[in-house]
């Protein structure tokens, strides 16, 4: 267990480290997500396909056939077209901080609940990073993408390296007690 809690504390660190770079290169964070992005579905549609091919008497044959096409379809895309796919994602993006910043406000300020204040902070903070992203956009696409990814891997690896630190220290704590109450063989006695 200490040995996989180690390796757990490893591998956040390289997620932060990736994180890191991803920050700083967010261009090619960008692309390298889109791509990335592309063959998860191209593969995924791969697999989808000879899924459905070996359950060909089934129901769902043709919906499994069309969901894999389709699939693999945007892989293809994708993979060939990574900066047009992150001005497509970022766009989508930024719509939906728009709506979900223009709800948030709307919601707060008809049903004033408890958190009424935390609410409206949030409306206005997405709807503000929508139009942010909307007025720069396609030029935004380069680095919004790049900058949400870098984020994910940097805060996912912070998570597991806390994750892993306090799982060894628990794991420490644990076996100390355990040792301590653990009984003593007797003593022999010395001349």
């Amino acid at each position: 267990m200490h040995r996989s809690l180690g390796l757990m504390t490893a591998l956040g660190a390289i997620l932060v480290l990736g994180g890191f770079v991803g920050l700083i290169y967010t261009g090619v964070a960008t692309l390298t997500s889109m791509l990335l992005f592309g063959w998860l579905l191209l593969i995924g549609g791969l697999v989808g396909l000879v899924q459905s091919l070996q359950m060909r008497g089934s129901n769902f044959f043709w919906l499994g056939v069309v969901v894999a096409a389709l699939n693999i379809a945007a892989g293809v895309v994708v993979i060939r077209h990574p900066q047009g796919t992150a001005e497509a994602l970022t766009m989508f993006a930024a719509l939906l901080f728009l709506t979900g910043g223009v709800f948030r406000l709307v919601g707060s300020v008809v049903v004033r609940g408890p958190q009424f204040g935390l609410t409206l902070v949030q409306g206005a903070f997405g709807l503000l990073l929508g139009v942010l992203i909307l007025f720069e956009w396609p030029g935004s696409s380069l680095y919004v993408i790049g900058c949400f990814f870098s984020l994910a891997l940097l805060f996912d690896g912070l998570g597991l390296v806390a994750m892993g630190l306090a799982g060894r220290r628990i794991v420490k704590l644990v076996s100390g007690v355990e040792d301590s109450e653990a009984p003593k063989p007797p003593e022999s006695p010395t001349a």
